[in-house]
């Protein structure tokens, strides 16, 4: 099992753990109480940073409530942090826009994340035609 240093720049947000039987993501809380205006933009520190092993990345996306309790987009849509952002004052943040006037509280869960390993090396081979089932295209459930 990887093991990943965590350092918390925030002793007011609860502990990082796994909800158990719910999934296999992290919740990620808010350092601080925020304000914001509909319109803005704003960095949501998570109050942690890490050191993840060589090989692995962390993925970062809004929980599904988030966009309901706050109107805050991700701006990144999924954030992506590699193993080279691993020192003590690099501390995770969420990049949002708020659709609406909203305030979040310190250690409201507003994101999560989750650990992979990097992508193989992979060759692209180009050829004429795939050879599979066309389903229409980009979105598609499939011809009827």
């Amino acid at each position: 099992m990887p093991q990943i240093k965590i350092h918390y720049l925030s002793d007011q947000i609860e502990k990082l753990r796994y909800i158990d039987g719910k999934s296999d993501w992290i919740d990620l809380r808010a350092a601080k109480t925020m304000e914001l205006k509909a319109g803005e933009f704003a960095f949501i520190p998570l109050g942690v940073a890490m050191a993840l092993p060589k090989g692995y990345e962390a993925h970062i996306a809004p929980r599904s409530s988030t966009f309901k309790n706050w109107g805050i987009l991700q701006t990144n849509s999924v954030g992506v942090v590699d193993e080279s952002f691993s020192g003590d004052g690099d501390e995770w943040k969420l990049p949002v826009y708020a659709t609406r006037d909203c305030r979040i509280e310190l250690n409201d869960r507003v994101a999560q994340f989750r650990i992979m390993e990097h992508q193989p090396p992979i060759e692209f081979l180009e050829c004429e035609a795939l050879g599979g089932p066309d389903r229409g295209g980009f979105g598609s459930t499939g011809k009827a």
